[in-house]
């Protein structure tokens, strides 16, 4: 491995520890970290939910309809069965258009893998009594996030596309992270 290969394995290496450090600071410092009381979250809180998943349905309808946009330019189809009813054949498409549609499905695929770690991690952070202000940066921040994410990925914005990946795992940082530093306060 050359000098250069061996900074990035590094960096690879050391970001996610370096974000996840950060997200303990945030939630230590600025988030008012709360003793874990068990309760059902209040009005305000689900309120902050709901907009984030409003947003999330709002990113996987993006990527649905833009998945189906890719389909329909290159003449490409999801089944066999379309494949065969339409008359067209695989050797029609040029591979741009197996690149662009895989540029989608790896974005897609991507999101739901995050959102479904983040789901899951939001059911502790919830029910543990978290502070309203910790609930309004992290939660809605991880959707929109992963909007930006979305945007970045489908448009080829390499270095936005690794910064909103970066604030999103903030996010799922912060979730998992608060629940955890509540039991010991």
């Amino acid at each position: 491995m050359d000098a250069k290969q061996t900074k990035a394995t590094r960096l690879v290496l050391g970001y996610p520890w370096a974000v996840l450090l950060l997200a303990l600071l945030i939630n230590g410092v600025a988030l008012e970290l709360r003793p874990w009381v068990v309760s059902l979250p209040e009005t305000n809180r689900l309120i902050a939910l709901c907009v984030a998943v409003i947003l999330l349905c709002v990113n996987h309808t993006w990527l649905m309809t833009a998945t189906e946009l890719t389909r329909v330019k290159y003449r490409m189809f999801a089944t066999p069965e379309e494949w065969l009813a339409s008359g067209a054949s695989r050797a029609d498409v040029p591979e741009v258009g197996f690149q662009a549609l895989e540029r989608v499905h790896n974005a897609h695929r991507n999101t739901t893998e995050n959102t479904v770690f983040f789901v899951l991690l939001l059911i502790p952070f919830m029910l543990s009594g978290s502070s309203l202000l910790a609930v309004c940066l992290w939660v809605p921040g991880f959707a929109l996030a992963r909007l930006g994410y979305t945007f970045c990925y489908l448009n080829r914005h390499d270095s936005g596309r690794g910064l909103f990946m970066n604030l999103g795992l903030l996010a799922m940082y912060g979730v998992a992270s608060y629940p955890i530093m509540a039991l010991v306060v």
